[in-house]
């Protein structure tokens, strides 16, 4: 049997090499390339297909993957919103995820984002970089005296929530589905707005879905505290950046921490010679911000998670490919 993977990165190979040295009767073959309609020719003669890329999964593409009778399709992720899946459930495919690869990856990266906001970290780097090594007027704020929503609570969100237990921060979290442990320790208010009200910073731990879709508006910001800090390390669709513009114009919002922008993929991925000349006007608005903080959607980015990620994936494929049904299969039909 085969398993041909797209998009595979010079940082995944070794964890790749492990998997293949396990699996000896499995042919692996892969590419640099994303799953286009071009490249899709490429998993000829396999028997599923392993991928990840934050672009769109086009019909074209899958069409191809169909006429090689290619039926598996396993991302190295868990977000899968860049799928069309009335396009999965037409052709026949079955699609798995990597739900958990890593919690601790992003739940440690939001809490970085807030600190070095809290702590005006940006401020101080131009400060030292222009030879200014003055502590006063940049003084910074405490974890502890913060109080910290946390929009959602699935496996990322409480271990953020347990972070931030740990520096002292009052917590409140939001989620339509209650974690009983969280629910024990009344930490859940009755709605958005309620969070929203109470919050000094918002950190944002859901998937994204239609409803949604630019939750972060004019009108979610005008229900938050003066100057609250938005923490975004799930979609960057959560979030309008017209809104986040203006609430950073006035001073409503007093930064953000984002690992993820509507529209990234114009702009991440990419090298600039200069911020400056990022073609995206939004994003370039945001970039040029001391008091906002952009990481290239790499929060996940950590040896441990690109492992998991890499063996979840192809250990889903190859028990799809022998008739086996894992846990992590995508409900496709919901």
């Amino acid at each position: 049997m085969k398993i041909f993977a797209y998009g595979i990165r010079e940082d995944e190979q070794p964890a790749l090499k492990k998997w293949q040295a396990a699996h000896p009767d499995v042919e692996v073959a892969f590419t640099e390339y994303t799953l286009t309609a071009d490249s899709a020719h490429l998993a000829e003669g396999s028997n599923g297909v392993v991928t990840l890329q934050t672009s769109p999964y086009t019909r074209e593409a899958l069409e191809v993957l169909h006429q090689l009778g290619i039926k598996y399709i396993s991302i190295r992720n868990v977000g899968f919103d860049n799928f069309e899946f009335k396009d999965l459930n037409d052709l026949d495919f079955t699609l798995t995820n990597v739900p958990v690869y890593s919690p601790n990856a992003i739940a440690e990266h939001a809490v970085i984002l807030m600190g070095r906001l809290l702590r005006r970290v940006p401020e101080f780097d131009q400060k030292m970089d222009n030879g200014d090594f003055t502590w006063s007027p940049t003084i910074g704020k405490e974890y502890r005296e913060q109080t910290i929503g946390v929009v959602g609570t699935g496996h990322i969100g409480r271990v953020v929530i347990q972070i931030l237990q740990g520096f002292g921060a009052k917590v409140v979290a939001y989620d339509v589905y209650h974690n009983p442990d969280i629910e024990k320790q009344g930490l859940y208010v009755d709605s958005l707005e309620e969070l929203y009200k109470q919050s000094d910073i918002i950190t944002l731990h859901v998937p994204l879905f239609d409803s949604n879709k630019y939750m972060i508006n004019d009108e979610a910001i005008a229900q938050m505290k003066d100057g609250v800090y938005i923490i975004n390390c799930a979609r960057g669709e959560l979030i309008d950046t017209d809104a986040l513009i203006k609430g950073l114009d006035s001073g409503k919002i007093g930064g953000a921490g984002l690992d993820v922008l509507d529209d990234e993929n114009s702009v991440f991925g990419k090298v600039w010679s200069s911020v400056d000349n990022i073609p995206n006007e939004k994003i370039r608005n945001l970039a040029k911000r001391l008091n906002v903080i952009i990481t290239p959607h790499s929060a996940f980015y950590t040896e441990t998670a690109i492992h998991n990620m890499i063996t979840t994936s192809f250990d889903s494929n190859l028990a799809l490919i022998e008739g086996k049904k894992p846990q992590n299969i995508v409900d496709t039909h919901k």
